[in-house]
């Protein structure tokens, strides 16, 4: 890199090392401190707040959260991928319309996302209101407050992270291919998972990245839409930090979450490594 690059580069590595790095190290520290009865941080190195993280709670509450990310995860991927593959097909001209209405939902602040759920969940709720003048149900069902609730104001979130990386690998493909392989006798089903599923297999693989880690460390949605019920790690860092003034415990939790998450973003660029390989054997067998 010449020293012109250097020059232009230097805002940004400013920028991440002030506001990110420097926190980072800040929260690196906390989490090995302890505090008194008061809620003081008290600096004495300490790895009682890691050790903490074992206890049956708070092991109960980050299976939980794995189990809805990976919940969630699942069910953008079943419903992201048609959408991404249908508007990948549509004419040029409406395609940039359709990615445009997947991401309205990003113009209105997430909150407001979230309590506008609630209007329609809760028991004198819009779904509820309508079911019950439709004669289909006679008291109002328990849509809100649940595990239910969270998953649906997840993937309702987290939907368009699967749908744009998805979009852009089916997108780039090469139909070439796909011409070659109906040439050659196949149905198009086999031609799907043989040479458009492996060569979209990025483009799942970073939405997949994208919402797991985001519903790992997601407080809004299970806050909001879960109630009391339903408490994840996110949940438990907020507490930490907001209620219980347990700054320490909090901070060993956010090192822990952002580890996890460093960890899937490895897997995930090896996944890409793999997917390579797998991309080449489709190319071949073309």
């Amino acid at each position: 890199m010449n020293k012109n690059g250097k020059f232009l580069i230097a805002p940004t590595l400013l920028w991440l090392t002030v506001f990110f790095v420097v926190p980072m190290l800040i929260v690196v520290a906390v989490s090995f401190a302890s505090r008194t009865p008061y809620g003081q941080v008290v600096f004495n190195w300490t790895l009682h707040n890691y050790g903490r993280f074992l206890e049956p709670l708070y092991l109960s509450i980050f299976g939980q959260t794995l189990v809805v990310a990976f919940v969630t995860t699942v069910v953008t991927v079943l419903m992201g991928y048609p959408l991404a593959y249908y508007i990948a097909q549509l004419p040029k001209r409406w395609q940039q319309p359709g990615l445009i209405l997947c991401m309205i939902p990003f113009w209105i602040n997430f909150l407001i996302r979230s309590y506008a759920w609630v209007i329609i969940l809760r028991a004198q709720g819009v779904l509820n209101t309508l079911l019950i003048k439709a004669g289909l149900i006679g008291q109002p069902l328990q849509l809100l407050y649940n595990e239910g609730a969270v998953m649906l104001g997840m993937v309702y979130a987290l939907l368009p992270f699967m749908i744009l990386p998805i979009y852009v690998s089916i997108e780039q493909l090469d139909h070439r291919l796909l011409e070659a392989a109906s040439d050659l006798g196949a149905k198009p089903l086999t031609a799907f998972r043989k040479i458009t599923l492996p060569l979209t297999m990025p483009g799942v693989a970073a939405g997949t990245i994208l919402v797991f880690i985001s519903s790992l460390g997601m407080f809004v949605v299970p806050d909001v839409m879960g109630g009391a019920k339903s408490a994840l790690v996110g949940n438990l860092i907020q507490n930490q930090f907001l209620s219980a003034r347990d700054w320490p415990f909090g901070s060993a939790l956010s090192i822990m979450l952002a580890v996890l998450s460093l960890v899937l973003i490895i897997l995930y660029y090896r996944t890409l490594q793999i997917q390579k390989g797998g991309a080449d054997n489709a190319k071949d067998v073309a």
